[in-house]
């Protein structure tokens, strides 16, 4: 089941004297999180509306409704902050890298599973899944069509048909 609340960044300190307060963004780009009215504390539980908000290096600045000093932003310090997954439209093809963990990743000619997706890597060219075998070791994949055939969040299930010698055998 996907969630409904999805984490995309965390508040690390305050700006300023009148309650706006700084935060490492999780997404692709810190912008991306100015197009949010209403962000989230807590999993969903304390709705935080937006008043006001910034881009200042690779960090955000907001300021939120109702939180006017200093004193009040403090207390905000380390929190997660989520948004509504109902408040994004994604692209045909893009996905939350947080639906992506723990699917099963599969080969697309004979079935079996190489193992599950433990991570994400962004570059510059193409994402850069890990996948991590039943033995425990991890082997890197470009999100590319060629590689990447389909993938079914509902289902948690990626098929893949890696390049010869990816994961350094015959294949």
């Amino acid at each position: 089941m996907l969630k409904k609340y999805l984490e995309t960044g965390k508040i690390v300190t305050t700006h300023g004297l009148k309650g706006a307060v700084k935060i490492y963004p999780w997404n692709d780009d810190p912008e991306e999180l100015l197009d949010f009215d209403r962000l989230y504390l807590r999993k969903g539980e304390t709705a935080l509306e937006v008043e006001d908000g910034w881009v200042q290096g690779n960090m955000v600045v907001l300021k939120f409704a109702g939180i006017d000093t200093i004193e009040q932003a403090q207390k905000l310090r380390g929190m997660v902050l989520y948004l509504d997954r109902d408040d994004v439209e994604l692209e045909e093809g893009q996905h939350f890298v947080q639906d992506l963990l723990g699917m099963e990743v599969v080969d697309a000619d004979d079935g079996h599973v190489y193992g599950k997706l433990t991570d994400v890597s962004k570059t510059g060219a193409n994402d850069v899944y890990h996948i991590t075998f039943p033995d425990g070791k991890v082997h890197l994949i470009p999100k590319i069509p060629q590689v990447v055939l389909e993938i079914n969040v509902e289902q948690e299930r990626m098929v893949i048909r890696p390049l010869k010698g990816l994961f350094d055998d015959e294949n």
